[in-house]
């Protein structure tokens, strides 16, 4: 009973890695599928996240250098820094779209002072790709920041609506690279493909369950054979 119901475990565990591998497939797959549509263009409605998720898009609106803020503990290369968030005022209402426009470090590795950033002003067209931020809160961070108010540990659009208390787009657009000459650094990593991890570890919970089946089967066949043994110098 025990080896059945270890058995039964070991492939549950492997069928739930073999699903997990399917998922990931599949989101890489869609997210190189979405990477090659044609910018969908951003105005006063709001989007649906989900379909908007990881596609082109674009907006043209005004930015808002008075809610800018930046959001903390990014790195690039080991060296610490903060993403650029600015808000963008669409033209076309008063519906607003957070734009990240990229990393930048600290000032010569402090934290005791934001960096300077300048804002383009007048009408901007600004490119890139949409994200959906995470809503899951970070392990043992705040979630917000105590000082200085324009550092958060995280992109929050329901903080930020509060903020502003005008419509957010549920998404966040991560500008392109070569959109702007603002010496921020714009390189956004596609999804990690964790398929072959997920598969691996299927094989070895499946491997594991084949293991226990034959170890079980050769020790009932050596007790087998060991009690016809016994019987048969008993007569």
């Amino acid at each position: 009973m025990a080896v059945v119901l270890a058995s039964a475990l070991f492939i549950r565990l492997g069928l739930w890695q073999w699903h997990k591998a399917e998922l990931s497939a599949r989101a890489v797959a869609e997210y190189q599928e979405r990477a090659r549509l044609p910018p969908l263009t951003i105005d006063d409605r709001l989007v649906d996240a989900a379909r908007a998720n990881a596609a082109p898009i674009t907006a043209r609106g005004r930015y808002e250098p008075q809610f800018q803020f930046f959001v903390d503990n990014r790195q690039h290369n080991g060296v610490p820094g903060v993403h650029v968030l600015t808000p963008l005022k669409l033209e076309s209402g008063e519906t607003r779209l957070l734009v990240n426009r990229g990393w930048i470090p600290w000032p010569d590795g402090r934290r005791s002072v934001l960096p300077e950033v300048p804002v383009p002003d007048g009408i901007v067209v600004v490119t890139g790709m949409a994200e959906v931020p995470s809503t899951k809160p970070f392990f043992l961070m705040p979630e917000t920041a105590d000082s200085p108010e324009r550092l958060w540990p995280r992109v929050d659009l329901a903080r930020f609506e509060r903020l502003i208390h005008r419509p957010v787009q549920p998404v966040v657009l991560l500008q392109d690279q070569n959109d702007a000459q603002d010496g921020l650094l714009r390189e956004w990593p596609p999804p990690p493909d964790k398929t072959l991890m997920h598969r691996g570890y299927a094989y070895q919970w499946f491997g594991m369950a084949a293991a226990l089946g034959i170890f079980c089967g050769c020790a009932m066949v050596r007790r087998g054979r060991a009690m016809k043994d016994e019987s048969g110098s008993g007569v």
